[in-house]
């Protein structure tokens, strides 16, 4: 019992190593946001700082406000509808299996295994020739790449529900959009929790598409924070501030969502 006892504990040692090893950026990026530009040095980074300066996020926010509403004007729509899509396709995958669907589930699945940088030349030449340039453009995007992902996952949690479910509401006289509507939809509660923050960071934390597909005026808030930094002398301060800020969202939706996210996970959603 006792050899049970610290085999246990022992597997903590390097969780809470871990723990630490990535929790040391965020230290420093917290500490730097809250320093004057005078303290700012490498040899002093690990120090607290000797007041704290909320002018560095007020900067920080006026430079970023803009981006950071283009950002949840993209992001939102494209988690939402990725969503959605994702769960008529696992319905239709799952329980409504048509002539081809072997063949036809797989092809969706490739695109989650396509780089960025192998379509980005023809996914410009695409959008500039059909005119979805800006957040527009760069909201389609989000939403066709994340549907491999969001379809998978519903797939798998729909398969995983009984078959007798929908023959009882078929014999009730349920059709396939009132079965979905009335029965399925209800339920999934747990996967579309699960792919809504998945999509919704993925979409907020990118950068590629986004400087590309993209001008000044509809930068998301990853772009106009990689252009924060000066050509000679760069406030790290502001910087760092506005880092956090740009972090926080995502980092809200998992601290609020969090465990509803491992209710999703554990309920089957990303079993198969």
């Amino acid at each position: 019992m006792k050899t049970r006892r610290l085999s246990k504990n022992f597997l903590y040692v390097p969780l809470i190593f871990m723990a630490i090893f990535y929790l040391i950026p965020l230290y420093v990026m917290l500490v730097t946001s809250f320093k004057s530009f005078a303290e700012v040095d490498l040899r002093t980074m690990w120090n607290l700082p000797r007041g704290i300066h909320f002018d560095n996020f007020v900067e920080a926010y006026s430079k970023l406000a803009p981006s950071l509403w283009n950002s949840f004007a993209m992001v939102i729509p494209a988690a939402v509808l990725s969503s959605a899509l994702g769960s008529l396709n696992g319905y239709i995958f799952a329980k409504w299996k048509f002539r081809g669907a072997d063949l036809v589930f797989p092809f969706i699945l490739f695109g989650m295994f396509i780089p960025y940088q192998s379509i980005l030349i023809p996914l410009v030449q695409f959008m500039n020739a059909v005119g979805l340039k800006g957040l527009l453009g760069l909201t389609l995007t989000h939403i066709i790449y994340g549907i491999p992902i969001t379809t998978l996952t519903f797939r798998n949690y729909y398969a995983s529900l009984p078959q007798e479910l929908l023959e009882a509401a078929k014999i009730d006289g349920a059709d396939m959009l009132k079965i979905y509507r009335h029965i399925l939809l209800p339920i999934s509660i747990p996967s579309f929790v699960v792919v809504l923050i998945w999509q919704f960071t993925s979409a907020w934390n990118d950068f590629l598409f986004a400087v590309v597909l993209t001008g000044n005026k509809d930068w998301p808030i990853t772009v106009a924070l990689n252009n924060m930094a000066g050509s000679q002398i760069i406030a790290w301060n502001v910087q760092m501030a506005g880092s956090l800020l740009t972090a926080l969202p995502p980092l809200l939706v998992y601290i609020l969502a969090g465990r509803y996210f491992l209710r999703g996970l554990l309920a089957g959603s990303l079993k198969g």
